[in-house]
């Protein structure tokens, strides 16, 4: 049994950590449960207990002999707190983009790179949202032909922002001005997802490129990516198109896919059977569907693949680490 932290407890992915430790049954002998001054002293629920929000401080964290911290309070935090958890004996794992492209920090998706995790050092980093449920597909497809090239295109649900997020696409069916994004997102589609940089891409872009490069080991796999939220409440849906560098049968292709641990393929065009976003939303697994030949090259292959980005894009992905770590005995 294990003592567990929650920092950023009150916020949406925080709240889902709390479910599916719940569902999984994690193993844990003390929950303890940290969020800003703002939300402290509030309480939240974890198997019928009422549990109390500590202000994440020093004095609040090092007499608690926490062994794993899960964190999702934003990258200014876990640059501070995360070195903190580490040095009173925590493992942390972290949903920020703070530590993804540390080199001594292991970024994983357990279904992909699960023995990345044996090299940590007390910090380990949870990829982001939209990286994630592109790993498990196209992990199974460099091993089996290699790849040459990836060209995202996410479709991201407001969701991934917060709950400023949300927000925005309730007050825009409102027709109320946005606060969150740059313009309203109801009834509208929006190219740009965090800060563009100066080479014309967003910061959300060059992460999947980087981070794709690092969960694969593939330093020179050539990437490209467009990022859009669009008006969809929860679950990212992704075009990705991939020039493999072996000739490949599609039947072969889709077998590959219903042996992948964490991909559930969804695909039959004659029963009009093709992920959506409200049809994932909740699911543990990626879906991918719309499996078909890229006719425009040699070697092409385009998928249609969707996730719950505030369950496997976040919170499932934190704690399957955590299950990784307690069953190799790596913590």
């Amino acid at each position: 049994m294990y003592n567990v932290a929650i920092v950023g407890s009150t916020g949406n992915v925080g709240r889902k950590f709390l479910e599916i430790l719940e569902e999984r049954n994690f193993p844990i002998k003390n929950i303890y449960l940290f969020a800003s001054k703002r939300s402290a002293g509030s309480y939240l629920k974890f198997k019928g207990q009422e549990y109390l929000v500590e202000e994440t401080c020093e004095d609040t964290i090092k007499n608690k002999k926490i062994d794993i911290a899960l964190f999702s309070a934003g990258g200014d935090t876990s640059l501070k707190f995360a070195p903190i958890f580490s040095s009173y004996g925590a493992v942390v794992i972290d949903n920020s983009s703070a530590w993804r492209m540390n080199k001594d920090v292991p970024l994983v998706v357990p279904e992909v790179n699960p023995e990345d995790l044996k090299n940590h050092n007390g910090i380990i980093a949870n990829p982001n949202c939209s990286t994630i449920q592109a790993m498990v597909p196209l992990k199974a497809l460099l091993d089996n032909y290699g790849i040459k090239r990836i060209v995202y295109s996410t479709y991201q649900a407001v969701s991934g922002a917060g709950m400023q997020g949300i927000k925005d696409l309730e007050d825009g069916l409102k027709g109320l001005e946005p606060k969150k994004f740059p313009y309203q997102i109801a009834g509208n589609c929006l190219p740009h997802i965090d800060v563009f940089l100066e080479n014309g891409y967003t910061k959300e872009e060059m992460k999947m490129i980087e981070e794709t490069r690092k969960i694969l080991h593939s330093n020179d796999l050539k990437i490209t990516a467009t990022t859009v939220r669009v008006p969809v409440l929860n679950s990212h849906s992704e075009s990705i198109n991939v020039e493999l560098n072996s000739p490949f049968e599609l039947e072969d292709i889709f077998k590959l896919f219903e042996k992948t641990e964490g991909l559930t393929v969804y695909d039959n065009l004659n029963e009009l059977k093709y992920p959506t976003a409200l049809n994932v939303s909740g699911k543990d697994d990626v879906y991918v569907g719309r499996i078909r030949r890229d006719f425009s090259l040699d070697n092409g292959l385009n998928l249609w693949v969707v996730a719950d980005n505030i369950r496997k894009g976040a919170a499932l992905n934190a704690v399957q680490i955590a299950e990784v770590l307690i069953k190799n005995e790596w913590l």
